[in-house]
């Protein structure tokens, strides 16, 4: 009885808080002609609706719940003197903006939106342009980022920053964004029991997406396309990465996805296409490789050293120039019923499962590993002969490592089922 009561005088007063809560107008031929005045006058829980134009303003602090509504995507130009918007308050939600010009500064990290130590906020339908850091996140938690277009002018690493950026903050949805031209498109550090899904974040200068110390986080749906280096992932454990795109990111050291020591992972129905490298992969364990796609890649997965425990079963490899290059003569992995588009075996019983097993490493690989300069020779008989002398009697690679159990058909793709939309 004593909850019921406590929950009714709970609701009269959230009712009372929204029904008390006033619209403020900002316009230029308004009584309030700026974002800032509107902010100091307004009371908790309030609107400001900020109607179409151009409005000059930067370093505006919103500290008390409010809503700041864009009419017909008004601009907010910081003229390149700093932050626009610094926001220390719970429940603040800024939609339907568009903001220009932050400040470049190498000393700090100037945003276009700045969420410090809050909780239970939205930004949303919000249009950044011309950037030095777009969203960033300090020690803020359950807050939603979704549907945001986010654009910078990056030239190099080092005179930029990240479209949205998370510093020790949890439970942030990240969903709809499109980003582009800025160092990393979304990054991670102490970030914990996120969601980023139905995200492209492509032609970065440096990751799709970068995430360090950060655990129990789920990436869904999202396309990394021709990025710097692709996605990096580090010093993280229980990540689930599920029916992802990693999409044409070249360069002599690029890859679609990089992980280093990382630990009970489930990367599962991915799509590498045209990668220098697929997965890079290096001191990670216990990690789940199931019904991805590597196609068309240099190298499908490239082993750099000390991963034990891990398992890749279902997936296809389609086209290669390498399915899996392996620095090592000791193999801990299981490698169990893919489809290796250059297995030649056969198949007497017709169970789809090949009689003879098959050995993904390549002694080609194991060369180009070691003298680079080798590569030129992939096409030739030379290479030819080297594999088919490895695979007769292996001596440089892994005796166990092979697919006991190689389909003899493509596993069935469930990637028609991605739901982010390339622009």
């Amino acid at each position: 009885m004593k909850n019921l009561r406590a929950l009714f005088f709970i609701s009269i007063i959230f009712i009372g808080t929204c029904l008390r809560a006033n619209t403020i107008t900002v316009c230029a031929s308004c009584e309030v002609k700026s974002i800032k005045k509107g902010i100091e006058i307004a009371a908790d829980h309030d609107t400001l609706l900020i109607k179409e134009g151009i409005y000059k303003e930067y370093n505006i602090h919103i500290d008390k719940p409010l809503t700041i509504m864009g009419q017909n995507l008004p601009v907010i130009d910081g003229d390149d003197k700093g932050e626009i918007f610094t926001v220390t308050a719970d429940q603040v939600i800024i939609d339907g903006v568009k903001i220009i010009n932050v400040g470049t500064s190498y000393t700090k990290d100037h945003a276009a939106i700045r969420m410090v130590k809050n909780k239970n906020f939205e930004i949303r339908n919000v249009v950044l342009e011309k950037l030095f850091f777009g969203i960033y996140l300090e020690k803020a938690s359950h807050g939603k980022i979704t549907n945001n277009k986010i654009k910078g002018d990056a030239v190099d690493e080092f005179g930029s920053g990240n479209g949205i950026h998370l510093w020790y903050s949890k439970n942030i949805d990240i969903n709809g964004n499109d980003i582009q031209h800025v160092r990393d498109g979304i990054y991670f550090e102490f970030a914990d029991n996120c969601t980023v899904k139905n995200n492209h974040s492509h032609d970065n200068i440096r990751y799709g997406l970068h995430f360090m110390f950060s655990n129990h986080d789920v990436y869904e749906n999202n396309v990394f396309e021709n990025n710097g280096a692709g996605v990096a992932v580090m010093f993280s454990k229980f990540i689930d990465m599920r029916h992802n795109i990693f999409r044409k990111n070249w360069g002599t050291a690029s890859y679609g996805l990089l992980l280093k020591e990382i630990n009970d992972a489930k990367i599962t129905d991915n799509t590498f296409d045209e990668n220098t490298i697929g997965i890079s992969v290096e001191g990670s364990n216990r990690i789940a490789y199931a019904k991805n796609d590597f196609v068309g890649n240099g190298w499908a997965i490239r082993v750099r050293g000390a991963i034990y425990g891990n398992t890749f079963t279902n997936n296809n490899f389609l086209y290669n120039s390498f399915d899996l290059s392996y620095n090592s003569n000791l193999n801990d992995n299981v490698f169990d019923k893919n489809y290796w588009s250059g297995y030649t075996g056969y198949d007497l019983d017709k169970d789809g499962v090949g009689d003879v097993p098959y050995r993904p490493v390549k002694l080609f690989s194991y060369i180009v590993n070691r003298t680079p300069e080798t590569i030129v020779l992939l096409r030739s008989l030379f290479m030819d002969i080297i594999d088919f002398s490895e695979k007769v009697s292996p001596v440089f690679t892994p005796d166990n490592l092979l697919d006991a159990n190689p389909l003899m058909k493509k596993v069935g793709s469930e990637q028609s089922q991605l739901t982010v939309k390339i622009k």
